[in-house]
């Protein structure tokens, strides 16, 4: 196995984004060169930066409850934001207008995911089912639903021939599309984050147990494990670093972790000084440029940090 470069996780703050009011529960990169960036919080509240200058262009106003999830569109024409009211929404990102608002769910809905081409977006809620619904059609109903689970879903991914999820209950599900077959890995503990390495063969957990994993997606084996910090209560999403030769996850101290992917070994302060003044709900790295990250946090504030 070929050892990747390890680049630094950035710790020198750039911008600090203010304008929520409480929690600030996710944040994400736009696509393609990831100019601009977008947050949802506790204020019920879309918005959208300038990663640049800071500036804020737009808020995106219409959910009645917190904002807990996020995800672009391939072509940063639309959004999918979803919450406690128990609707997901389709957003026109110019026109700050909703598309579509999808109604089925019963219970406040953790994260929302679109397939490649955003033609399919799926739901994932506290109800314990995953919602499937087809932008193309006037029907305003899911196209299916996934009821495997037996807790709240926190966490979801699209591939072009199956989804992935994460739930409560301790499992991480993917389900193929074409063969209509579920298969299931038990982790233990409450799961809060998933995300799959660029070649699919490995997906990078998030659990309750202060713990973070890394599982071959083969053979159900563990490849890895990256502990230190401190996540038992709140959702805190991790990510791979710039090249996938590192994990990045904020904690509840308000602090930033980074391990060394194959080694598993912290890299850098050990423990890191705090970031933020309360839990860290949110990192993301920038999709292709080093030295680019954000992170989200109940304090009310999103931080863009570069390379010193």
């Amino acid at each position: 196995m070929t050892t990747p470069a390890t680049y630094p996780t950035p710790r020198a703050l750039f911008k600090t984004l203010d304008a929520h009011v409480g929690s600030v529960n996710v944040v994400r990169y736009a696509k393609g060169t990831a100019k601009y960036v977008m947050s949802g919080g506790h204020d019920r509240r879309v918005r959208l930066w300038n990663r640049e200058t800071g500036l804020e262009i737009k808020t995106y106003v219409g959910h009645g409850y917190e904002v807990l999830g996020l995800d672009v569109a391939h072509d940063n024409a639309k959004f999918a934001s979803c919450g406690g009211d128990r609707s997901a929404f389709v957003w026109d990102v110019t026109s700050g207008e909703t598309i579509r608002r999808y109604h089925g769910h019963n219970g406040k809905i953790n994260t929302v995911a679109f397939n490649a081409d955003a033609s399919v977006l799926a739901s994932g809620s506290f109800d314990s089912t995953v919602r499937l619904w087809d932008l193309r059609a006037q029907s305003r109903q899911a196209i299916q639903v996934l009821d495997d689970a037996r807790d709240s879903i926190t966490a979801l991914h699209i591939d072009p021939s199956e989804i992935i999820t994460g739930c409560v209950d301790g499992s991480v599900r993917s389900y193929d599309i074409r063969k209509g077959q579920v298969s299931s890995d038990y982790i233990g503990h409450p799961v809060t984050s998933i995300l799959p390495t660029e070649d699919s063969q490995s997906l990078l957990i998030t659990s309750l147990d202060s713990t973070i994993r890394l599982l071959d997606r083969t053979n159900g084996s563990m490849l890895n494990i990256y502990k230190g910090h401190l996540n038992e209560n709140y959702r805190s999403r991790a990510c791979f670093g710039h090249g996938q030769s590192t994990i990045i996850c904020g904690d509840e101290n308000g602090k930033v972790w980074t391990w060394d992917l194959l080694t598993a070994a912290v890299i850098g302060p050990n423990p890191p000084e705090s970031i933020h003044d309360k839990v860290i709900n949110w990192v993301e790295h920038h999709p292709s440029e080093p030295g680019n990250m954000l992170t989200a946090s109940a304090d009310g504030t999103v931080k863009i940090w570069h390379n010193a």
